[in-house]
């Protein structure tokens, strides 16, 4: 066999006319080279060289058997300008050792302990909400999880101080993509020019606050209960013996902000959206969570007892997959399907097209959360991967489920969300997939706590 043919894939004469279909509407232009071009698919965005993989076996290959020959994509090298080196953007070893040493933070009795604060939040929400009136669930869902990380990340509780600090997140997190397009992001950020000024500004802002944080911490010695404290507090025992600088510790602090918060609150949204375009669903759900919790607020104990709610969740972030794609770069020439990819490649694993192909999820596009129920049938591993996998796995993957299935039982139990609309939502794929314009919904009342 011919190993040294590049896949096929999609090509143009017009310069950057591929780069400009991918940015209109990367995942129409995915889903149509997938579907002409088949599972190994090659084509290049500007100047760079791309593969899309869609077979489970391929995609486990990069995330974990051959993992190091691979890193991280060039969106996330770019934007560690804005977002710092934690583990959302960090290589090998320096990933390695901050993993062993945040992943501590992400035991069960820690979760316990955040488990509490979730639960106190979702008790607000609820407590806040006024029957018969129309809310944004999207942008209710992304302060409600705000709220939660700035709790167990920095001990701050919901108001203004909390607020200011998820803004300059937000800018930071909003921007992160707009370097991948544009060359020396470092230089860039130093031209006078409106939109790079007020990313800078969030920087600094994000930086006196972190690093007083810090600051205060270290003099006191005080453990605060929250991440921060944990991160400040940790050693690489299995490695160097050293802890994290606090640069290092305001790098991680990102890195939890963005994938605890953005992943959560995009995976709630949509939840609410498919219950109430389901409603024998939804309550089946309220059934299984009043059998469970009855009158009192559901408890970390309960997560294990709820298998109907993650399910649901499960089969939510199946259809709108927040991490909707991931990507590595090649460090070498990888063979695949026949077919060779050069070193340097983006090699493109889209969980929006796996979860949505027949040969995996029959009946793809239906809403079923019993795909996902004990002893239900499953695809091959890496057919469905929300939160990735491998060394780069999102460490606090256990977090995100606990507050998903905390915070359905809830307000589920509470209150019953319809749309004021019966067009369909459209995804938005930002760093997450949002819903576009929004999620309109009116507010019913069920439950007074």
């Amino acid at each position: 066999m011919n190993r040294t043919r590049l896949p096929p894939g999609p090509k143009s004469l017009i310069p950057g006319r591929l780069l400009f279909e991918m940015i209109r509407n990367p995942l129409g232009f995915l889903e149509n080279a997938a579907r002409t071009y088949g599972d190994v698919v090659y084509f290049k965005l500007g100047f760079r060289s791309h593969c899309l993989l869609t077979q489970p076996g391929d995609i486990k290959d990069v995330m974990i058997t051959r993992s190091g020959s691979f890193t991280i994509g060039y969106v996330l090298q770019k934007a560690r300008v804005v977002m710092g080196n934690g583990l959302v953007n960090s290589e090998m070893p320096l990933h390695a050792r901050q993993r062993r040493m945040v992943q501590r933070s992400f035991n069960k009795q820690r979760l316990a302990g955040y488990a509490q604060t979730m639960v106190a939040h979702a008790l607000r929400q609820s407590a806040a909400w006024r029957d018969g009136e129309t809310r944004d669930i999207d942008l209710d869902m992304t302060r409600l999880t705000q709220n939660i990380v700035m709790k167990t990340l920095f001990n701050v509780e919901a108001g203004a101080e909390a607020d200011a600090l998820a803004r300059q997140f937000k800018v930071i997190m909003d921007n992160s993509l707009l370097f991948y397009a544009l060359p020396y992001p470092e230089l860039l950020l130093r031209l006078p020019i409106p939109r790079l000024r007020t990313i800078v500004r969030a920087m600094e802002h994000l930086d006196r606050t972190i690093y007083g944080i810090v600051s205060e911490r270290r003099r006191s010695g005080k453990h605060e209960g929250d991440l921060l404290s944990d991160f400040i507090a940790a050693r690489d025992i299995e490695g160097d013996g050293g802890a994290m600088t606090d640069r290092q510790v305001r790098d991680e602090c990102v890195s939890a902000f963005a994938a605890a918060h953005e992943t959560t609150s995009s995976a709630l949204a949509w939840t609410f959206y498919l219950l109430a375009r389901h409603p024998a669903v939804e309550e089946q759900l309220r059934r299984e969570i009043t059998s469970i919790c009855d009158d009192r607020a559901p408890a970390f104990e309960d997560y294990g007892r709820l298998p109907y709610a993650k399910a649901v969740l499960s089969e939510a972030m199946r259809l709108y997959p927040p991490a909707w794609h991931m990507s590595r770069r090649a460090l070498e020439d990888y063979d695949v399907g026949g077919y060779t990819i050069p070193a340097g490649a983006i090699v493109m694993m889209n969980s929006w097209l796996m979860h949505r192909d027949a040969r995996f999820f029959p009946e793809p596009e239906r809403f079923d959360p019993g795909r996902f129920m004990p002893g239900a049938a499953s695809g091959p591993a890496f057919s469905y991967f929300p939160f990735g996998g491998g060394a780069r796995g999102c460490v606090g993957e256990g977090f995100a489920w606990l507050s998903g299935v905390l915070t359905l039982a809830v307000l589920v139990r509470d209150w019953t969300l319809r749309l004021t609309h019966d067009r369909p939502i459209e995804p938005h794929p930002l760093m997450t997939l949002r819903p576009k314009g929004g999620l309109p919904m009116v507010l019913q009342r069920r439950h007074a706590r």
